[in-house]
């Protein structure tokens, strides 16, 4: 008896496309009924991010070419028929090559389930097959301009996590072996911890990343020794304790982005940069900017230059008796930096000897996943519900930040929360990635308006701050650029592309990790590693990297060099509140505390 053909039943090609055709117009004849009936204010109600303009083009783009379609469906059909034939022969005892491999980095599937279960491995093999298919269709439709490809490859990529078997309780091995083996308990404690985590003011869901209780400030994080020894309505300025005889003569000031609490660069003693710079006979500050409320909605970018970095020299100054100092900006910190910069180039203010900046962003034209998040609509929508409560929540823009690494920063947390029934882990790191901050309205539309969405603050006396036009391309002194080539939140490529503005000399430094880890990153044996090359001025990224120099250790030996050189003759170390100014209060200050969020 002959066999049928498993391809028997598929409709012909010809049927295919003119279902896809009948399929597409009528999708975009109901979609324009619906643009139609609403007028933009209230399709920016409805659709806030902007996905109906964005969906409407994608199936548009299937219809111009049904035959791609049907490819894609073919390819897909094959290769669940290929997963299916070696699930029946793992089945009968046979060994089967996966025909989905699972990638290296995907730490969802890491439970030995999910490859020697062959019922698991079929359902693993099946989703990626169909994750890949779907990515695979946005990435190849034709006609649609970058930023909606763009913002249609990112919210794809969220669906594709958010149905991930691992994140439901039948589907997820590791989940029912604990269901079995607690009978059900887990679930009990998950639907506890789920209740707990829905904020009753809002009935929104918050879920805990942290065992908030396990840290203290002072105590067992932001832990070095200091004192305030300055203060205004926008920061606290730190001064921290020597830790050596003599320092060298010229101080380091860290700027900190205001869209984090200072204190992810002082941890705990293991992993604190500030201890490790203090440790090696830097005299350092470090500002600490305020959690806003609305009385602050009307502080704008100059404000926070003048109240911020400008304010800290004046006031380190006065603390050291030292007029010429190093400074470091991190993320923000570094944007604010360069602003000063290149406000003090054009004033003839030498006061800064060298700049450090770390994971910061000079160049916006390539913002990464997080211009997904920024186009007209969208900066209607945030200035609209920031001119409402005269600032930005916090949380609101830490779930942005969330969503660049959903597998990691949610659904991870949801399948460990909810699903195993498990409290949060006590981690210095998460505790701090939970204590958010608000942003004043006027400097955040300011911030969001002129670097990410017009970016002119690359070009020449494109902005205007504190009434004076810049120019980031007449900075001459001698700076350093740290990178990370992981980074979802400041490409590297792109931080590449603002160290190649400035006239003096460049140092360019690539981590071999993320935006955190990239950083913090101290000398050990879990140390990441990281690249040096050439001047980045005179060649792009890809070819500074083909002759980029590895090295397995941390890069903060390699800027400690770079920066001691910078720092000038030792001097007897400065003790806080001894100098010019008067100690106001014990580190790590009073502005850091004001916590409006829990983990």
């Amino acid at each position: 008896m002959e066999t049928p053909s498993p391809w028997a039943d598929l409709p012909s090609p010809l049927d295919l496309a003119e279902a896809v055709n009948n399929v597409s117009a009528q999708s975009q004849a109901l979609l324009q009924k619906f643009f139609d009936g609403h007028s933009p204010q209230e399709l920016g109600e409805v659709d806030p991010l902007g996905l109906l303009p964005a969906f409407a083009a994608f199936t548009d783009a299937l219809a111009r070419d049904p035959a791609k379609l049907w490819e894609a469906q073919f390819n897909a059909w094959n290769t669940y028929l290929q997963i299916w034939q070696s699930t029946a022969q793992r089945m009968l005892g046979v060994e089967a090559e996966p025909v989905v491999a699972t990638p290296k980095d995907d730490r969802r599937f890491k439970s030995e389930d999910w490859e020697k279960n062959p019922f698991f491995d079929y359902i693993k093999q099946t989703y990626l097959a169909t994750a890949g298919l779907m990515q695979n269709m946005v990435a190849g439709a034709e006609g649609m301009d970058e930023k909606t490809a763009k913002k249609l490859e990112f919210y794809m990529r969220q669906y594709i996590d958010a149905v991930a078997p691992t994140n439901f309780a039948l589907t997820n091995p590791q989940v029912l072996h604990a269901t079995v083996e607690s009978g059900g308990r887990n679930l009990v404690e998950g639907l506890k911890n789920f209740l707990a985590d829905i904020d009753p003011k809002d009935g929104k869901l918050k879920t805990r990343m942290v065992d908030s209780s396990a840290f203290e400030l002072g105590r067992n994080v932001a832990i070095s020794p200091g004192k305030v020894v300055y203060q205004n309505a926008l920061m606290q300025l730190i001064q921290y304790a020597p830790s050596t005889e003599q320092v060298h003569e010229r101080p380091l000031l860290i700027i900190p982005p205001w869209i984090n609490k200072y204190y992810i660069l002082d941890l705990q003693p293991k992993n604190s940069f500030i201890k490790w710079a203090v440790d090696h006979g830097l005299t350092v500050f470090v500002i600490s900017w305020v959690n806003p409320d609305e009385s602050l909605a009307e502080m704008d970018f100059d404000d926070y230059v003048r109240l911020g970095p400008m304010a800290a020299l004046d006031a380190v100054e006065q603390a050291t008796g030292e007029r010429s100092v190093n400074v470091i900006g991190y993320c923000l910190g570094g944007t604010l930096l360069g602003a000063l910069l290149a406000l003090m180039q054009a004033r003839g203010d030498t006061r800064i000897n060298a700049a450090t900046f770390f994971t910061a962003m000079l160049d916006f034209s390539e913002p990464g996943d997080l211009g997904v998040f920024i186009d007209e609509g969208q900066l209607k929508g945030i200035e609209k519900t920031m001119q409402e409560r005269g600032y930005l929540d916090g949380a609101e823009m830490a779930t942005t930040f969330n969503m660049l690494r959903a597998n990691d920063l949610i659904w991870s947390f949801v399948v460990n929360n909810y699903l195993l029934g498990k409290q949060p882990m006590a981690f210095d790191l998460l505790y701090w990635n939970s204590d958010s901050t608000r942003m004043p309205a006027k400097m955040h539309s300011t911030y969001l308006r002129k670097m990410y969405l017009e970016n002119q603050f690359c070009k020449p006396k494109g902005m205007t701050v504190d009434g004076t036009p810049v120019d980031l391309r007449e900075i001459r002194i001698p700076t350093c650029f740290v990178s990370a080539v992981e980074d979802h939140i400041a490409p590297w490529k792109s931080t590449y592309a603002g160290a190649r503005l400035f006239q003096g000399p460049v140092k360019f430094i690539l981590g071999k990790a993320g935006h955190v880890a990239g950083i913090i990153n101290p000398p050990g044996p879990r140390n990441y590693g990281y690249f040096t090359g050439p001047e980045p001025r005179d060649m792009g990224a890809d070819e500074w990297l083909k002759k980029a120099t590895a090295h397995d250790t941390s890069w903060w030996t390699e800027w400690t060099d770079w920066v001691t050189a910078q720092s000038g003759p030792k001097v007897a170390a400065r003790v806080p509140g001894e100098g010019g100014l008067p100690a106001l209060e014990d580190a790590p200050g009073s502005y850091v505390a004001r916590r409006i969020t829990q983990g």
